[in-house]
Parts: structure tokens; sequence; C-alpha cells
């Protein structure tokens, strides 16, 4: 697990401060500042300081929320997300906000080579780029703390530069003809272009590892910088636009130094600041890598520390080959917009992180600094929104590598040793979901079985787990619920069989909710989860059990299917065929023997109450699945007359066409005195399911007369195929979900 290193060195202003706001006041600043001037004039200009240093100040309140109610480990932002959303999440965001601190090290150095190249011409930007490199990443591998040290005597050039320049004045003899390809473009490139300037703060959080208090160092720095860099920015764009004609500032780079006092003066600052930017992201950069390499997201020897505090100089090397392949790239204003979009992205998980834990209230979201949620919320929504109007594809490839990265990361299965907000953020969701619910009557048109099945142990009576999978796969809820004998169910077994469970049905790629309970018998069990199981509005529908074939249990069940109705519940009782019985005991599944066979669905139309509607809905659905597709679905029904037969055909079809029902129908003349289950079992011999609807309980049924009922009724469909008796009793009308 990534942690803070043994030894911290650094306090406020030489650990946040100096990297943060010597990374704002870089390139950008002196080199492209004019350009975005001249490109959309003073007051888009404005605009674009305000609108991206707003998006860097949200972002700062919530790094400070954040920081504060933690130990803010190695890795800055990458630390802080993955230890909110998760080590999944936070690999997702932490890759490609390395990559971009890597590049950001080319986007520094290409700018003091061309800064430097003006005044040299001799040198090519490309040697002096690698020189550059080269120097810097040396100094860092070996000595962090020299790093830093230097870094306060650039902030003193910095500052004299600024000086120097607003003191100035246009020069008599007018501006040098230094220039460069860059012309005029829109308002969301020239931010794109801009952007960049912002994200010191990166720099900054990236050295959490490093720093004495981090809690209290991460908010006073990163604010700190935050605001001077606004302040600054705010002001050179008045004092170009007062001072320097637009198409100078469209073509001249070097117009900083040509308006100062002392030329030399802001030609030291670029030098200074461009450097300084580089050295920010070469010590960022690498500590954002070894805390990615630590928590196991990217190979371990990359996370190796050396000497007291931990030296990232693996990660060092790493992050100089890849600075180099962007010199090589050579192009400052490709790399611009790429930084923006990695940049734009930690910075929206930064502040959703924030704005969540604020919003969910969890006892452990305690920070000495607050931020207003809503604020947090907005500057992730802000983030998103500028994403878009940057470069709508850009945003796309970004969402879709971080996707993916997210995929590959639960596909690895990495375990995190520290706990994360999302399983808070799902109970938020599940209790609005719930309270709305509870408002809102059930309807036909957003019905679907939640199931409670009764399985017993899963491999006893797979059959029943996967017809209520393929019910509810994907789409509803799905419940499979064992029985304990009370004289053996310690709180140790009941947690052993939960665990079994889940992982038999993960394993057979079955995703359902896990309920053991206690209790004498599997019927009292059984009438135990009807009365107790659920929570507010959302609780099972629909209950499906295997039949019971022994005698002295009739009662019981009678008295369970009794209770389901009575408590407007669905139920369904399924009972395996011959055939299936064997290729059971022969240890062949429902499923591999389905798929070498051709499918029948017959649906026993029987016009009492709702089982009619019902069981063709749940014919429907099983045949939109995957297992089922293809089956032939076939509605038949018994009728005693050929009036009747009229009447019941075009009733059937006016159904089926209304219900955009794909069905074949089969209205059939009975014979007299032959009972019906008979002509059932005759007519459906080639079916693999049926569905048959079972006598609703009279109010004054009593328990001996439906335990008769259930014994003929088992009686006389022996030899039937695989058969699922339903009766509706939820108060709904199933038929309207057909129109």
């Amino acid at each position: 697990m990534a942690g803070p290193p043994s030894h911290k060195t650094y306090g406020t202003f030489q650990g946040v401060f100096l990297p943060s706001i010597l990374t704002i006041f870089g390139v950008i600043m002196y080199l492209r500042l004019g350009w975005v001037v001249g490109t959309v004039g003073l007051f888009g200009a404005l605009i674009i300081v305000s609108i991206a240093n707003a998006i860097t100040f949200i972002t700062g309140l919530s790094i400070s929320a954040t920081a504060t109610n933690m130990k803010v480990g190695g890795g800055g932002a990458y630390y802080m997300i993955s230890r909110s959303f998760g080590i999944e999440a936070g690999a997702a965001i932490g890759i490609p906000l390395y990559l971009a601190q890597a590049l950001g090290i080319s986007f520094y150095i290409t700018g003091f080579s061309e800064s430097l190249h003006v005044l040299l011409p001799m040198l090519p930007i490309l040697w002096i780029s690698l020189a550059s490199l080269l120097v810097l990443s040396i100094l860092t591998y070996f000595s962090t703390d020299l790093a830093l040290k230097a870094q306060f005597f650039i902030f003193l050039i910095v500052v004299a530069s600024l000086v120097s320049f607003f003191m100035g004045a246009p020069p008599a003899e007018g501006f040098t003809a230094a220039k460069i390809a860059l012309p005029p473009a829109s308002f969301w490139i020239a931010f794109a272009v801009f952007f960049p300037a912002v994200t010191g703060i990166e720099a900054g959080i990236a050295m959490s590892g490093d720093l004495k208090n981090s809690a209290r160092s991460l908010p006073l720095g990163t604010m700190s910088a935050v605001v001077l860099g606004y302040v600054v920015y705010m002001a050179i764009p008045v004092f170009l636009s007062k001072h320097v004609p637009r198409e100078v500032l469209l073509t001249n780079n070097m117009v900083m130094r040509d308006l100062a006092v002392f030329g030399f003066a802001v030609t030291a600052g670029i030098w200074g600041a461009t450097l300084s930017s580089a050295l920010g992201s070469l010590l960022g950069a690498p500590r954002t890598l070894q805390a990615l390499a630590q928590d196991g997201v990217l190979p371990h020897f990359l996370g190796k520390g050396f000497g007291p505090t931990q030296e990232p100089r693996l990660a060092t090397a790493v992050s100089f080959l890849i600075a180099l392949g962007g010199i090589l790239l050579g192009d400052l204003n490709l790399i611009a917009p790429i930084l923006s979009m990695f940049f734009l992205t930690s910075y929206g998980a930064l502040n959703l992180a924030a704005g969540l834990e604020g919003l969910l209230g969890n006892p452990s979201w305690r920070p000495t600094f607050r931020s207003p949620w809503a604020l947090s919320l907005a500057g992730a929504g802000l983030c998103l929104a500028v994403m878009l109007m940057i470069d709508p594809g850009a945003t796309f490839i970004a969402s879709f590598a971080i996707i993916a990265i997210y995929h590959l990361m639960q596909r690895r299965n990495l375990r995190a040793r520290w706990g994360d907000m999302r399983r808070g953020i799902l109970m938020f969701f599940a209790k609005q979901s719930l309270y709305k619910l509870e408002e809102t009557p059930p309807e036909p048109r957003s019905w679907r079985p939640n199931i409670l099945v009764l399985s017993g142990a899963p491999a006893a009576r797979w059959y029943l787990i996967e017809l209520a999978d393929a019910l509810t796969r994907g789409r509803s809820f799905l419940t499979v619920a064992s029985i304990v004998p009370k004289v053996t169910a310690t709180e140790e077994r009941l947690e052993s069989l939960v665990k079994s469970v889940r992982q038999f049905l993960k394993s057979r790629g079955v995703r359902a909710l896990v309920e053991v309970v206690s209790a004498e018998n599997v019927l009292v069990g059984a009438q135990s989860l009807i009365r107790t199981y659920g929570m507010g509005p959302l609780f099972p529908n629909t209950f499906l059990l295997g039949e019971t074939e022994k005698e002295e249990n009739f009662a019981q069940f009678a008295d369970l299917i009794l209770s389901v109705y009575r408590s407007r519940r669905n139920l369904m009782i399924v009972r395996q065929g011959k055939k299936e019985k064997a290729a059971h005991a022969e240890g062949l599944s429902i499923e591999t023997r389905k798929t070498s066979s051709k499918k029948q669905i017959d649906v026993w139309w029987g016009g009492r109450g709702g089982n009619a509607g019902l069981m063709l809905v749940l014919a429907y659905m099983l045949q939109t699945t995957t297992t089922w597709r293809g089956a032939t679905l076939t509605l038949r029904y018994l009728v005693k007359n050929e009036e009747e037969k009229e009447r019941a055909s075009e009733h059937l079809k006016a159904l089926l066409t209304e219900g955009r029902v794909s069905a074949k129908l089969d209205v059939i003349l009975a014979e007299p005195d032959e009972d019906p289950l008979k002509m059932i079992a005759e007519r459906s011999a080639a079916a693999d399911m049926i569905f048959l609807g079972i006598k609703p309980p009279a109010a004054e049924e009593t328990i001996e007369s439906y335990r008769d009922y259930y014994a003929g009724l088992l009686s006389r469909s022996e030899g039937f195929p695989t058969a699922a008796f339903v009766l509706a009793g939820q108060d709904i009308s199933f038929e309207d979900i057909l129109k």
C-alpha cells in the first residue's frame, strides 16, 4: 500500500507553495498569455483566466477539505482519489494523471528551449531540450532537497521579472520581430492552450508524502498559490492590452521581455520559471508513479524507494523516458490541450470526491477545512463542461481510456487495504430510490418480477435458480434463500453458508442477493421470509419454489401457498420433468442441455383471474433471455364448444397482436369428460417448459381443502415436462402489461 515516506522534511512554503506558484508562473504566462489576449481580446482573456482559476480555486477547496480529513500519503491527487473512490477509480484517474505530469516535463522544457533559441538561434530547440532534460533529471534523481532549495532562488528571479515587466513601457524602437506560428484560434482552443498555466497545484499536492504536516500545508500552500496566481494573471492581460497592438501579441512570443524595464530579467524569469516548472513535474510525476506501483496498480519494482526519504529513482527514470518522447514530439501547442484534458479529469475527480463526501455526510467525513459540497459538485460539472467545450472528441477518448483502465483494474481484482466511500454512495442512492418507490404505487408499465427463490442447497435444485436468473438477469432483483435447521444454526455457520452460496453463484455467473435463515423446518422458514424479508417498498413480489412430494408436508405446503397469496405476492411452483430429472442425475445443467435442443414454451391460458396474464408475461420474458432466445412460444387454450372456440380465438389473436408478442395460438376443443390435465400432458409432451395457472384460494379456504387440491394437482400432473404452476396474487392487471 502506498504510504508516506519514512522521513518527512518539507513545510508549507517549500513543499507546497513554491512548487505550485512556480508551475503557475511558467511557460504559459511568459510565452502564450500575450497570444491568448491577441486571439480573444482583453475581455475574452479575462474570462478565460477567470474560468480556469475558478476551476482551480474550487478544486483547491476540495483538496483542502480532503487533505484535512485524512492522512495524505505519497501520490497527491492519485492518493486522494483512490482513498475516496477505491483503487480501481484511483488507477483509472491516476495513470492518465501521471502521464500528464510526465508530459508536462517536456511541455515546460520545450518552453524554456523556445525562449533560449530566440537569443541563441544557432542552437536548435531539440538540442537545448534534450540537454535541459538530462541535467534536470540528474538533479532530481540524486537530490530532491537540492531541487526544492533551488526553487527559492528561482522564485526571487520570477518576482524580479514581474516587477520589471509591470514597470516597463513600449520600447521607442518598437518590438522585436520574434515570430511564432500561432494563428488566431477559437475561444475554447485558446482556453485549452492556457489552462495548463493554472494546473500548478498538482506540483504541490504531488509532494504530499514528503510534507511534515500535510493537513495544514496542502490547504494553506495550495490556496495561497491559487489566489496569487489569479491576481497576477488578471493584471498581465490588462497591461498587455494597454501597451501592445493585437498583431504584435499574435506574432511576438517575447512581448513581455520587450515591455520590461530590464529585458534580461524577464528572460531570466522565463528560464527560471520554465525550468522550475519542469523540476516540479520531475519531482511530482515519479511520486505519482511510485504510489501507483506501491498500491499494485503498476509493477511493484517501480515503487522502490532509495535512501532515508525513499527517493523514487526508478520512477524518475521512467518519467525521463516519457518526457523524452514528449520532447521528440516537439509541438508545444499539441501537448498543451492533451495536458488540459488529463488535468481536467483529475480535477473533476477530486471535486467529485469532496462533493460526494460532503453530500453523504458519513461520520468519517470530518475535515477541519470545510468546503460546501454543492460547490465541489459544481466544480466537477464545470470540469466536464469545459472538457466538452474544448474538444468533445478528445473528451470521449479520455473517458473511454478511463473506463477501459477501470475495467482492467476490476478484472485484476486488486485488493486495497483501505476503506472508501463507494458503499456510502450506493447506500445514498438506494435510500433515495426507496423513498421515491414508497411514494410511487406499482403499475403495469414498469412491473418486473422481483423473485425470491427458495432453493435450499443451490446445487441440489439448480434448475430453480436457473429459471429465476433467466427471468431477472440484469433487470430486477433476485434473492436466493436457504433454510437451515435451528439446532445446527450457529452465527458462524450461517455466515459461512452465505459466503459459500455467494461464491457458488458467482462461479455460475448468477448475480443475486443471498439470504440464509434458521427455522424449525423449511416451510416454517419460508413463512418467516414471506412475512419479514424486504425493506419498505422493495420486497419480493414473486416467490419461486420447488414442489414437495412428501405427503406429510402437504398441509404445511398448502398453508405456505395461502400465505403467499394472501400477502398479495405471486407464486411459481416449479416441478421438474422426468427428462430433466434424468439429465440432472447425469450431471447436466438445464442450460447446457437446452443449448443443443430446439426450445418450446407452452402457456396454457385458463382465463382465471390474473394467472393468465402473468403466465404470458413470464413466458415472454423467458423467451427474450439468452438461454431461451429463439424458443417457440405457444399460447394454448382448452374450450368446451365451437362457439367458445371462435370467441377465444378472436380475443387471443387480438391480445397477441396488440401486445406485440410473437406466439403461436392453439385453441383446443376439449373432449367431454376427459381430464384437462391429461390433454395438457399429451399436447405439451414435446415442450421444454409449460406454464399452468392454479386455483386461487377462496376467501374462506381452509388449509385442509387446499391441501387436497394440491395433492390432486400433483397426482394428475405426473409425467409432465418441466412445469411452472403460477398463482397471481399481486394487486395488478398483468394483461395491461401486454397493451
